[in-house]
């Protein structure tokens, strides 16, 4: 697994202290996190700072959004060589009990034959049920 500082060398972005503790934070769990549970874990860092170190990720491809349904945006760490290219895209698996996401890496988004001259940006699957731990 890459480290905090790989990865912002690889995508080119610029190390901060904010940029740090927000990537350590995301990296660290197992689930995509909106932007109210990224505040609350990281009390001590200014919420705009968040929010707009959230979207200099998203532009250069370190973190992708999730749109599951549950009304909040919510972001996860790409897969190491993601480029958030149509072949990256995968599926999303939503918590229907506990609210939380998981990105689903081995589970690619088929690919779909558009019609002439369109061209897919993106793709938002998302599977619902109940996570391992709710279904226990």
């Amino acid at each position: 697994m890459q480290t905090e500082e790989e990865i912002l060398k690889i995508k080119k972005v610029k190390n901060t202290a904010v940029r740090m503790v927000v990537l350590r934070h995301l990296l660290s769990l197992e689930k995509a996190q909106s932007l109210k549970d990224i505040e609350n874990a990281l009390p001590y860092t200014d919420r705009s700072s968040i929010f707009r170190t959230l979207k200099t990720f998203e532009e250069n491809k370190v973190i992708h959004s999730i749109e599951d349904g549950s009304g909040m945006t919510k972001y996860a760490v790409c897969a190491e060589g993601c480029n958030c290219d149509p072949k990256d895209l995968h599926y999303h698996f939503y918590c229907t009990n506990c609210d939380k996401t998981f990105c689903l890496f081995d589970v690619p988004i088929p690919n779909i034959q558009l019609p002439k001259n369109f061209k897919l940006q993106q793709a938002n699957m998302v599977v619902k049920g109940l996570c391992d731990n709710c279904n226990r």
